[in-house]
This record gives structure tokens, sequence and C-alpha cells, in this order.
């Protein structure tokens, strides 16, 4: 199956409405609470109504999974509602496209690293750069950037089967929660972003497939899977023990590639003379160049 059937859609905006909705108070809703004996956590579905500005039974089919035919006016009605932060927002307009004719359609997603965008990794020789899929396939990596991410390149997970990927050597390796400091927050944040990716392109058969792999591999993922949090992947900070320098706190940016639909080129960029770029400039010393390119990228 090439991506989440129409009943399958139906679960994941189910479920996501209803996570939403559960997380809310009436107090944080400025609502008045009448009795203190609530059965269901969080809003009811008659207080999103009330909120939202429609009818309890046009909600109540919206949360079913019946969002096709929705308006803009009433996605931004619901957003308001449960006060979606931006991610969500888009990932219940991502919902609501798939729900119709045109957003059945396979996305078209690159897998292939254009010359032009590997010449700029070799020129970005002072940083750790690299760049991935929607699917967590790392497909293009500078020097450096192998060899701040040594662990995941030399993880025998990848020894028979390619391509390398960050989401499965976190969560089927081991030596992953020694090279990242604070594995949670790697993990939460790895789940949040595949939820993302899953909104934007719930008929990408090999990204379902890793979901599906990782769901079953993995008690961490699934945990984190059912929470249906989303989270765009734009800027932060990571913290990771490389084993040959020690740990690092690197702040990074990730940067959609227009032109390579799926493609997302990510660096880190420390602080001139810090102790963070000092010790990236010792394992660049160690490093030799050229840019490295996976295989089995398709």
């Amino acid at each position: 199956m090439a991506g989440p059937d129409k009943k399958g859609l139906a679960g994941e905006v189910r479920e996501f409405l209803s996570t939403r909705r559960a997380r809310i108070t009436p107090e944080q809703a400025g609502l008045p609470v009448y009795g203190g004996n609530r059965r269901v956590a969080g809003l009811r579905r008659e207080e999103v109504a009330l909120l939202a500005g429609m009818s309890v039974d046009y909600y109540v089919r919206l949360e079913r999974g019946n969002l096709s035919g929705a308006s803009d006016s009433v996605l931004e009605a619901l957003a308001h509602a449960l006060q979606l932060n931006e991610a969500e927002r888009t990932h219940l307009y991502d919902l609501a496209r798939a729900s119709t004719p045109a957003g059945r359609r396979p996305t078209v997603t690159s897998s292939r690293v254009r010359p032009t965008i590997l010449r700029m990794l070799d020129s970005m020789a002072d940083v750790p750069a690299f760049v991935r899929n929607a699917r967590f396939d790392v497909v293009a990596a500078n020097a450096l950037g192998r060899a701040l991410y040594a662990p995941l390149f030399d993880s025998p997970l990848f020894a028979q089967r390619g391509p390398v990927n960050s989401a499965r050597f976190l969560f089927l390796d081991p030596a992953a929660q020694d090279f990242w400091v604070d594995w949670d927050k790697g993990a939460d944040d790895a789940v949040a972003f595949l939820r993302t990716e899953t909104g934007r392109a719930p008929h990408d058969k090999a990204l379902t497939d890793l979901v599906g792999e990782l769901t079953t591999r993995s008690n961490e993922f699934a945990r984190r899977w059912a929470r249906h949090d989303v989270k765009f992947h734009r800027s932060g900070l990571k913290n990771f023990h490389p084993p040959l320098v020690g740990d690092l706190a690197l702040p990074y940016e990730a940067l959609d590639l227009p032109s390579d639909p799926g493609l997302r080129l990510n660096f880190y960029t420390p602080e001139p003379d810090s102790p963070e770029g000092q010790a990236l400039d010792l394992l660049a010393s160690w490093t030799t160049t050229g840019t490295v390119v996976p295989a089995d990228t398709d």
C-alpha cells in the first residue's frame, strides 16, 4: 500500500484531534467548570465545538476523521479552539489536504543529490554538514559531517543494508544513547519530525514502511508515535558525544532545498574560538576531504 487508505487517514485525524483536545483544560480555554466529576481528560467535544463556533454534530464529524470539504475558516477556527502551534496547525492543514482527491496522489520526493549541492557541501569544509531526505536517510555529507556522525556511519545496522538512516540508528542501535547526550530529547524530536512528514506526504510508501518498522521494533518509538506530536526541524542546539573529541553542544540550522523536494541541508555552526569550535578544528585535522555519498540512496 502506497500510504494510508481512507480509513487509516481518518484514524490519523481522529487521534490527532483527540490528543490535542485532551491536553487542554477548561480553565486553559477560558471556560467555566461546573461540578468536579469530569469523565474525560481535557475538553469535551461540545466544548471544542463551542470554542470553534460550530455545531457539536459537525465537530464530531471532523474528529471522526472526515476533514474532506472543511474550509480554511473551519480549520482556522479549529486550530484556535485547540490552541495549536504553528507545526500543529500546518499538520492539520496537511491532513485536510490529504483527505481530498488531489492530496491522495503520491508526493514526489528527491533521493539524488545534484552535483551543485555536492560541491556546496565540499566548500563548507569548516563546518559539519549533510543532506537528508524526509525519511532521515543521509544522502550526502561532507568530510567533517561524516567525522562528527562517525557512530552513525559506522553502525552495523547499515553494513549490509543502506542507506544510512539516523532514525533507525537512534532507535535500533544501542550506541545511539552514548552518541546523543540527551537521547530522550533527540528521540522526541525525531518522532515529531517524522509525524510531521507523514502528514505532508502520507502516501510516501518508504516513509510509512519506516514508521511501521520502527513501531514494530522499538517500544520507545511506538510510545512516542502514539502521542501524535509534531514539530518543525529548523534550528536549535544538539548535544553530541563523538568518541574522538568528547561532549559537544552545537547550534544547528536545517534548510529545505527548494529545487529538490524533500531534501534538507543540515549544518552546525559553533561560536568562533569556542571549545566546540576548537574541537571541530581538531576533528577536521583528522579527516580526509571529499563529500561522502552513501550507497543505495534510491
